[in-house]
């Protein structure tokens, strides 16, 4: 258990590094910080302090990518990138075949200044990391509808490989899945901010909007939409230890969040009503925000699909997380 005044330090850290600008910056803030270090000291209860408020300054940095490389247990620095499965989907992106290794998927904004890159691939059925050359791969920057996050596009064929190591990859998409489900939820605490904001400050038919029953009420509801996902999140990083629990939680977690996070923005939305949509406003930046993580290691929808179908198959619930 990490000591509550190390963790306020580091929290406190981490805030500061996502004030600036460029994501560049803020890697190099948190490599100054010994970032990486106290996830390799600390590991999974450094991921609420550092991705919750990455996910509220709607910063972009190569973060994740050390947390997927600490997973499985590849060499991580601020010049190395690791490769994630395409939108949505959450199987391995690499396949190798005769020595030669095939990758389709999607890069952080770190991709595009690696100097190497980690791919998980399967390999005579098994699933192994290999570490190649950045320049080997093709990266095509993504616009989407956020092309703040800074995402590639990641494709290569016949990269000659050998060596690979074993890769835990249920692993390591537990760890990048709790990491991403942090960042949703402060990703919606933000948006519940500038809702509430707005709600005190705009004044209709002579009464500031916040003392109406339906604006209370949807900032309540996506306060609880925000407590709950965060809930999940902390159950699953609580449950790191246990192997059995790991991943199931981690998945329900990164679903939860998503989910939710999609509430908060209806919810918001709502509240804040046209203003919401202007290019001055920062609450369509969250919501953009949102959509982008929610694709990562797998959506909300078809992870609540396949992990009803995985509950259904071995009739096993872990440890409910405290909703």
């Amino acid at each position: 258990m990490m000591d509550a005044d190390v963790a306020g330090l580091l929290a406190q850290s981490f805030e500061q590094a996502f004030k600036s600008e460029s994501a560049a910056a803020v890697d190099a803030a948190l490599d100054e910080m010994g970032w990486r270090e106290a996830l390799e000291a600390e590991g999974a209860a450094v991921l609420p302090l550092l991705f919750t408020r990455q996910g509220a300054a709607n910063a972009a940095s190569g973060a994740l990518d050390d947390v997927l490389a600490a997973a499985l247990g590849t060499p991580s620095g601020p010049r190395t990138a690791v490769v994630l499965p395409e939108f949505g989907r959450h199987a391995a992106p690499g396949s190798v075949r005769d020595g030669e290794l095939a990758v389709r998927g999607l890069g952080t904004v770190r991709t595009a200044t690696a100097g190497t890159a980690v791919v998980v691939a399967e390999e005579d059925g098994v699933l192994r990391a290999f570490t190649v050359p950045a320049g080997s791969l093709r990266v095509r920057p993504v616009g989407g509808v956020d092309p703040r996050l800074g995402l590639a596009a990641v494709e290569a064929e016949g990269v000659p490989v050998r060596d690979g190591s074993a890769a835990d990859w249920a692993g390591a998409l537990a760890a990048g899945r709790s990491a991403l489900a942090h960042e949703l939820v402060g990703t919606s605490r933000t948006m519940l901010r500038l809702a509430r904001e707005h709600a005190l400050t705009r004044v209709q038919f002579g009464r500031p909007i916040s003392s109406f029953q339906a604006v209370r009420h949807r900032l309540a509801e996506s306060l609880f939409a925000i407590e709950s996902a965060d809930a999940a999140a902390g159950a699953a990083v609580d449950a790191a230890a246990d192997a059995a629990d790991r991943a199931l939680l981690a998945g329900i977690a990164k679903s939860l969040a998503g989910r939710n996070a999609r509430t908060v923005a209806r919810h918001c939305q709502q509240v804040l009503a046209g203003v919401g949509f202007t290019e001055e406003h920062d609450f369509h930046r969250c919501f953009r925000r949102v959509l982008a993580l929610d694709g990562l290691l797998g959506d909300a929808r078809t992870l609540t699909r396949e992990l009803g179908e995985e509950l259904l198959r071995t009739r096993r619930m872990p440890a409910v997380p405290p909703l």
